[in-house]
């Protein structure tokens, strides 16, 4: 016997028609929406990027995505390091709100530090719908291809809304960027084969098979991460473009903190490893125009942190900004980013609209046609109005690394709000305040002569952090100050 629910529901062929009928419109709506290729570069810093000034590094497809599309000078990642900024474009949330707020799995505790960092999650909460998720939900067809270093086995790509995975799962960096790669989602190659080659195949294929169907398109590459790994000819240009640069008139590196910063980009296996990046790029441009898929496709590309230029070789410079991965300074959190919107973005635009990685969930989804999930994507907004052309709201961005970095930062919190931005530093109990208007490069500390400000935007940057249950680093049990380190400070000689 039916139910009173089950009478309304089936009880007449008016209903099923009525219920066909919506289901067929919801079909020709889905088949009619944009197609998404979001292309994240990892350790790829904002001046590496002949759009952003870069005239070492040779960017062609990349500065031809800027001329087609809408260039952004103030875009953010949600924090200096790759883990949490990825978790960041995946749920719409700040890494601190999340408790994961360094890469995974994390390093530990080192007597050279006066400060023990807070504890973290070490995967991608399984509770969260992420942003591939919701688009799945929506009728699109979502591959991860490349880096996802959110988690280990259970914690991957095809866990988190994605219907194919690809080379995704624990791994920071690859073991290789010649085959054989040594990754459990990433069949091995011919002895040889390029990862950023490798990747962009597969990326091929997957807009090859899409067959009408809408597609997110993650396309998530290794590159320009460490190790520093190229083809050999590749190499040898950029050698021989060294040699031809003109002196410096500069030092190549500054003193920034305990450690140096490059400040000349001439570097030329990174320069090679960026060609192949940027090729990637143009392979991927020329199959969706071959395809007649460039006109319903929505291109964004940018990175997950700022460019490494005090670590690990320092391989590259981010002047004019200040330090670089693994810092709070601009150089460590800006990031290039380019979006292109067929019908909706002017061709060579550009915006100085604040853009943080927590922007992509909501805006993606406005971009769809899909409803928005403001209970998913807390700390994001939608800045679909930019892309018009349009002016929007200003609003304070956040950022919280209570952690030591292996690039020489130390435990910090953040804001920008307008012009200015306040750095605190807990080991200290230090405040810094910069006008990047006036200070793109952070040289000049207004700490100490805009009192109003700095106690206006330390209120806000404390309130945040309490809103959002941000964990905080505790003092070390284990400081040993005649220890020496990369983390033992400055603060201890009294320089």
């Amino acid at each position: 016997m039916k139910t009173a629910v089950e009478r309304i529901v089936f009880g007449g062929n008016l209903v099923w028609a009525l219920l066909l009928t919506s289901l067929c419109a919801t079909r020709v709506h889905a088949a009619d929406r944009p197609n998404f290729v979001f292309i994240l570069a990892d350790d790829l810093g904002w001046k590496d990027v002949g759009f952003n000034g870069s005239t070492f590094y040779e960017t062609p497809n990349l500065d031809r995505l800027a001329r087609e599309g809408m260039r952004f000078t103030d875009a953010y990642a949600a924090c200096s390091v790759c883990s949490p900024t990825r978790a960041s474009i995946m749920t719409g949330k700040y890494p601190a709100r999340l408790h994961l707020t360094d890469w995974l799995p994390g390093r530990p505790d080192k007597p050279d530090q006066i400060l023990k960092h807070p504890k973290i999650i070490t995967e991608l909460p399984a509770a969260e719908i992420t942003l591939a998720k919701a688009l799945q939900e929506g009728g699109y067809k979502t591959a991860f291809i490349g880096k996802w270093h959110l988690g280990g086995l259970g914690h991957w790509p095809e866990q988190a809304g994605f219907d194919i995975n690809i080379g995704g799962c624990g791994m920071g960096h690859p073991s290789s960027y010649f085959s054989p790669y040594k990754n459990p989602t990433l069949k091995d190659g011919p002895v040889g084969e390029y990862l950023a080659d490798r990747l962009t195949d597969e990326a091929v294929k997957f807009i090859e098979n899409t067959k009408g169907t809408p597609f997110l398109l993650y396309l998530s590459h290794y590159s320009v991460h460490t190790p520093l790994q190229a083809k050999k000819g590749l190499i040898e240009k950029y050698q021989k473009k060294v040699m031809q640069l003109p002196p410096t008139k500069g030092p190549e590196f500054v003193t920034e903190g305990n450690t140096n910063a490059r400040q000349v980009q001439n570097q030329p296996i990174y320069a090679a490893m960026m060609q192949s990046l940027d090729e990637s790029v143009g392979r991927v441009l020329d199959k969706l125009k071959e395809l007649g898929l460039d006109k319903n496709t929505v291109i964004i590309f940018t990175s997950d942190n700022g460019g490494l230029s005090t670590a690990e070789g320092a391989p590259t410079s981010n002047m004019p900004l200040r330090a670089g991965k693994g810092w709070p300074y601009e150089g460590g959190v800006r990031e290039p980013l380019v979006v292109k919107w067929p019908g909706v973005t002017k061709a060579a635009s550009v915006s100085d609209h604040q853009v943080m990685s927590t922007d992509y969930y909501p805006t993606l989804l406005e971009i769809a046609g899909l409803p928005a999930r403001p209970e998913q994507h807390l700390d994001g907004i939608s800045f679909t109005p930019a892309l018009r052309g349009k002016e929007m709201g200003e609003r304070p961005l956040f950022w919280h690394y209570p952690h030591y970095s292996n690039q020489g930062g130390a435990p910090s919190s953040s804001i920008r709000k307008g012009d200015w931005k306040l750095i605190e530093w807990y080991e200290e109990n230090r405040i810094e305040l910069f006008n990047l208007r006036l200070d793109v490069g952070e040289k000049n500390d207004l700490a100490s002569t805009s009192a109003l400000k700095r106690e206006e935007l330390k209120s806000e940057l404390q309130a945040w952090r309490a809103s959002v249950k941000a964990d905080m680093p505790l003092p070390n049990p284990n400081f040993d100050p005649k220890a020496d380190g990369p983390f033992k400070r400055k603060i201890l000689t009294g320089k």
